[in-house]
């Protein structure tokens, strides 16, 4: 490979070196938006005909029928029962580790009253109907399942519906044996930019959702953006990052790995380390070549390091930080002494691995908090998915006579300076009739 960017916090260039690395557009695709709208408005208006040539058509699929589609809960069971005992057990042991972590999330209705009787309050609901898309064909995802069925679960979800595309048939046991450890209430052998519009818009067959969560690909995702507003959705997710902060007394190896382990994910993602150690910049670099050879995605893991990775020397782990901060990245690891210290300094990031043993892949499959994170510099404004993703909050209100009469007096000025004296009569007949 190419050697990896090399710079330092004290390089008079340094700062548009960094906007130039860590900048990513998510530029919209105008193709991919054009098919993808040509698909959504077909499935929007011929349902499951139109869902069941495009399966023939991208997935070699050939199905009568959208229920044919539909896998029935006996073969998610199988699934499972089809998996070597190792397997299951990871499966289940990461399930109910996310499960405990998620459970810490959920909200509870709450009100107070007032002197005068007025009560005021805040009540949680879950989500009646969630979409869940699983990427499939390539590659399988079981944590995908995991990380966005089960806080769904918690949350009180009445219906989870799934989604994962089986391209020529073929379907993954450890997806589909998530899918019955995680509950899901139905399972279809769809996907693509279609399936997305099937569960925003609904068919004769698939019901329409509320929210939908999951990742995608380039289609996928553009689908999600079309249909937000009709449905919700989780986020539009960029690709993978790490910032790893390393004050020079970790395993470089360890290091180097942890790298490779988001940059392996796509040629896009973004891999960076921040230390204040010359000579530890030196050994990892040195990692990087002596292990890159034995990568099975080599070949991507190059392409990310070279056009969007980078090793920077700064000038003390405060300076690290405040770099941090900036990015904001998706993953960020301090892999430092007393991290406990140095977390109370970034104010930006999705997910923080505290420690020299913390690797992010932990957080990935089982630690237990959510994999599913903001990307591009958006951890700034929003965080994880999470169990408050998938309830709302409703405001409760109950004036008392006297809570009427109060309040209605600041509304009824309120609302005449702002030119609407029917707001203002609506809060004065409550006080004025009864005065």
């Amino acid at each position: 490979m190419n050697q990896i960017k090399r710079l330092s916090s004290t390089d008079s260039g340094f700062t548009a070196a960094l906007e130039e690395i860590i900048s990513f557009e998510s530029a919209h695709d105008t193709a991919v938006d054009s098919i993808v709208s040509e698909i959504l408005a077909n499935v929007k208006k011929r349902g499951d005909v139109a869902l069941l040539e495009y399966t023939r058509h991208f997935d070699h699929l050939d199905a009568a029928s959208i229920s044919e589609l539909e896998l029935p809960k006996k073969d998610l069971l199988q699934a499972l029962q089809n998996l070597p005992t190792i397997q299951r057990e990871a499966l289940e042991q990461a399930s109910e580790r996310v499960r405990t972590f998620h459970k810490e999330q959920l909200e509870q209705s709450w009100s107070y009253t007032e002197p005068d009787g007025t009560l005021l309050g805040q009540k949680i609901t879950p989500i009646d109907r969630v979409g869940l898309y699983v990427p499939g064909g390539k590659a399988s995802y079981p944590s995908t399942v995991l990380m966005n069925a089960i806080p769904a679960k918690v949350a009180g979800v009445n219906e989870l519906i799934m989604v994962v595309p089986t391209p020529k048939n073929k379907k993954s046991d450890l997806v589909l044996a998530a899918a019955m450890i995680c509950k899901v209430d139905r399972v279809f052998t769809i996907g693509g930019a279609q399936a997305i519009g099937a569960l925003a818009y609904g068919t004769n067959t698939i019901p329409k959702v509320d929210k939908l969560v999951g990742p995608g690909n380039a289609y996928v995702a553009a689908a999600k953006r079309q249909v937000f507003g009709v449905v919700g959705i989780d986020m539009v997710a960029g690709p993978s990052e790490i910032l790893v902060i390393c004050d020079g007394k970790t395993n470089p190896d360890w290091i180097a790995m942890d790298l490779f382990s988001q940059a392996e994910h796509d040629e896009l993602a973004q891999a960076i380390l921040l230390s204040p150690d010359a000579e530890f910049i030196k050994s990892v670099e040195e990692s990087i070549t002596r292990h890159i050879d034995r990568m099975s995605r080599k070949t991507i893991i190059c392409s990310s390091l070279e056009n969007r990775g980078a090793l920077i020397q700064v000038r003390s782990l405060n300076e690290a930080c405040d770099i941090a901060n900036h990015i904001a990245p998706e993953h960020l690891e301090l892999s430092v002494e007393e991290p406990e210290k140095w977390v109370d300094k970034i104010r930006h990031a999705g997910s923080i691995f505290l420690g020299r043993y913390t690797s992010e892949a932990l957080g990935d499959y089982c630690a237990g908090p959510n994999h599913v994170l903001p990307t591009s510099r958006t951890a700034r404004f929003s965080s994880s998915l999470g169990v408050y993703d998938f309830q709302k909050r409703s405001n409760l209100i109950q004036a008392s006579k006297q809570g009427a009469a109060k309040l209605g007096a600041i509304a009824s000025i309120l609302a005449n300076g702002e030119g609407l004296q029917a707001h203002a009569m609506s809060a004065e007949y409550r006080y004025k009739e009864n005065s």
